[in-house]
């Protein structure tokens, strides 16, 4: 009698998953206490909603825990407190912002009204050709030519230029702002004793300028100061002589106190 063949019985090896369950289980655990913890904060109910949505759709299509009612309920006392104290906020910034460009406007203003006075009196004086006044967002800036203030090559003010630093000291006591003098000149080298180079002479011309403005004492000499840039930010071209006139220069700038304003409200 024949045998039959031993039957073996097939098994399908299969990966051990098991593992899959209790980690789901945690990381949904884990989320549901996110969620309990970020709606335990203060927070509006649009936000929680947004919050909500966000990770349903990323973790699972928007089903599940998430769309759920929240573990804690949010107290709606609590949420309207918050809203109110947002707006609040928003309202404060909007007047903090509000001041501040009001008094920016009247800064400008106030700098409008020196420039128009200093207008004034180059044009009452003819001197056109060598003042000009520009308003800018650091201030108020007046350029002089360096033959309204001194001879060549010194850095003793003319009788002229000590009337007219006097007429300028008066029109900036009713301004008590910071103000700048400033000397530049050309790039031709100078070589004298007291005047070794350019920085020497632009230097020694704008504190000179300085004192004259001093010795009117309803200003306050904490607020002004000097300096000397020598010939390295000129205005023009140093390969003409009218190039070279223009960069020989006292500037002397009014700064504003506060922060640069919005466009459109300063005179290009």
């Amino acid at each position: 009698m024949a045998k039959r063949p031993k039957r073996h019985a097939q098994h399908e090896e299969h990966m051990d998953e098991s593992w899959l369950i209790p980690y789901a289980d945690l990381l949904t655990l884990l989320l549901a206490l996110f969620i309990v913890l970020f709606a335990s904060s203060e927070m509006d109910a649009k936000k929680f909603d947004q919050m909500v949505r966000s990770f349903n759709v990323a973790l699972n299509g928007g089903v599940g825990v998430l769309d759920q009612p929240s573990p804690i309920p949010l107290d709606p006392n609590l949420m309207q407190q918050s809203i109110h104290k947002g707006a609040q906020e928003e309202r404060q910034k909007t007047e903090e912002e509000k001041k501040l460009e009001e008094a920016v406007r009247k800064e400008t203003e106030d700098l409008k009204k020196l420039q128009t006075q200093l207008e004034g009196y180059i044009q009452q004086n003819k001197l056109q050709d060598k003042l000009q006044t520009k308003l800018t967002d650091e201030g108020l800036l007046i350029t002089i030519l360096d033959n309204a203030l001194f001879d060549s090559g010194s850095a003793v003010l003319k009788p002229e230029a000590r009337k007219l630093a006097s007429e300028m000291a008066a029109m900036l006591v009713p301004h008590p702002k910071k103000v700048t003098v400033t000397g530049h000149t050309d790039n031709v080298p100078i070589h004298r004793p007291e005047f070794p180079s350019n920085w020497d002479l632009s230097a020694k011309r704008s504190v000179n300028f300085l004192k004259v403005l001093l010795e009117n004492k309803n200003l306050d000499p904490t607020k002004f100061s000097a300096t000397g840039m020598g010939e390295y930010h000129p205005v023009a071209p140093n390969t003409t002589a009218e190039g070279r006139a223009k960069n020989r220069r006292v500037e002397v700038a009014i700064l504003r106190d506060l922060a640069t304003p919005p466009k459109n409200s300063v005179n290009p």
